[in-house]
């Protein structure tokens, strides 16, 4: 696109309109630049949508400067417990075992379908998004934040290391720790600790879950390889400490609450 300077602006999907621009840009970016797919992906008019939608909240980021029918830039599901159980289950609950943290006791924010527009990558847009989270978790008093968080690909071999780096380095406390599960989970740690080139391995771990560790993010126990969306997901767990290093984050950057 020629450039142009943004115009941010963060609010929850209001209407039948608002979702279907959310699952436009998902399936821009998890079907056609991906190669993801799923049962309730609509090629025709190039949506991609499951059964969560209907009852989760959609976190939208637009920027007013594009045109009216293509402002959509950036996207979360949201899923509080009370929704997940209207829709049966959270999202990820197919591929890693919830129970530790469901009879925590903790109020629990389910993280999901996170993309950005491909010109808004590296930039402010993903700091507005997290504004509105931190206000969130603030105002419904979120204990944990939580979600799945991919790997692009299902090369075991080649995500060995980045994969083992989270084992190592990043593991969730044992009270919060999740596994993966079903018959494509795989272990983390799946070269030893001195034979990880620490370098290499980050670099090859997506910004968006470096992002997260660097709030103070930690990771369940597993990977689950995705054969579907052309995945290998993690489960990423962002406890209380977690949350205020968001809101830390967001506000110590000069961010004014709206």
């Amino acid at each position: 696109m020629s450039y142009h300077a943004p115009q941010f602006e963060v609010s929850m999907a209001q209407t039948p309109d608002d979702i279907r621009a959310a699952q436009r840009l998902r399936y821009d970016v998890f079907v056609r630049e991906l190669g993801g797919a799923g049962a309730l992906v609509d090629h025709e008019q190039q949506l991609e949508r499951d059964r969560y939608d209907e009852n989760a909240l959609h976190l939208l980021l637009k920027d007013r400067a594009r045109p009216e029918d293509d402002q959509v830039v950036g996207v979360y599901r949201l899923l509080t417990k009370e929704r997940a159980q209207q829709s049966g289950q959270f999202y990820c609950a197919d591929e890693f075992d919830l129970s530790i943290l469901e009879q925590s006791g903790k109020r629990l924010l389910e993280l999901g379908r996170s993309c950005l527009h491909a010109d808004y990558r590296g930039g402010a847009g993903m700091m507005h998004l997290w504004g509105a989270l931190s206000d969130l978790a603030e105002r419904e008093k979120i204990e944990v934040m939580f979600g799945a968080a991919s790997f692009h690909g299902t090369d075991l071999e080649r995500l060995a290391a980045p994969l083992s780096l989270l084992h190592d380095r990043h593991l969730a406390p044992q009270e919060l720790r999740v596994t993966a599960q079903g018959d494509t989970a795989v272990a983390l740690n799946m070269r030893p600790a001195d034979q990880i080139d620490r370098v290499a391995a980050m670099r090859d771990t997506p910004a968006l879950i470096k992002a997260y560790l660097r709030l103070g993010g930690t990771v369940g126990d597993g990977a689950f390889v995705d054969h579907a969306f052309n995945t290998t997901d993690i489960c990423l767990i962002l406890a209380a400490d977690a949350v205020s290093g968001l809101q830390r984050a967001i506000y110590g950057k000069g961010r004014t609450r709206v």
